[in-house]
């Protein structure tokens, strides 16, 4: 249920009396958020949005489960994320809870790829570039830098639900508009 929080939902009514679903591409993620909401409010879901992520992993962690039941239990949060039991099974993509996820899992080759990550958003100012930024060399970094099997196909496997959920709802958007 940590994961259903709608974050970007609850900043849009709590501090600008908005329906982020009413706005903008209707996602309740960072990303619409910083469109619609302003850049302060977008940032400020972003992280909320990944430290779900993060706490998910780290609750798991802390309860002592076997290494893929944490696994699940990121999933879960992401999961969480895009088909909130809240509000209708209507949520974002899954980035930024994807990226708090991977964070605690492999903080080292995540803090690797960060700093080209962030140049390309601030340079290209385009989310979903900066996204391939950070996720198609992660999986290698993984390797390169000795991460276990599992946690190099985890780091495949997460984004590719992002990637899925957004086809989705690009598909969706382009049968409802034609």
């Amino acid at each position: 249920l940590l994961g259903s929080t709608p974050t970007a939902y609850i900043a849009g009514h709590l501090l600008k009396g908005k329906d982020i679903r009413q706005m903008g591409d209707g996602n309740m993620g960072a990303r619409n958020a910083f469109r619609e909401l302003g850049a302060k409010v977008g940032i400020a879901v972003f992280f909320v949005d990944a430290s779900k992520g993060v706490l998910a992993v780290l609750i798991a962690q802390a309860a002592n489960i076997p290494q893929v039941a944490i696994l699940f239990t990121g999933a879960a949060a992401v999961a969480g994320h895009n088909w909130p039991v809240f509000v209708g099974f209507k949520g974002g993509r899954g980035e930024s809870t994807t990226i708090g996820v991977l964070l605690a899992l492999i903080t080292q080759p995540m803090l690797i790829i960060a700093g080209p990550t962030v140049l390309t958003l601030f340079i290209k100012k385009n989310v979903t570039l900066a996204s391939c930024v950070l996720f198609i060399p992660l999986p290698l970094v993984c390797w390169w830098l000795g991460v276990s099997g599992s946690l190099i196909s985890y780091s495949m496997a997460l984004p590719c639900l992002v990637g899925f959920t957004h086809f989705l709802r690009t598909r969706r958007t382009a049968i409802r508009q034609a």
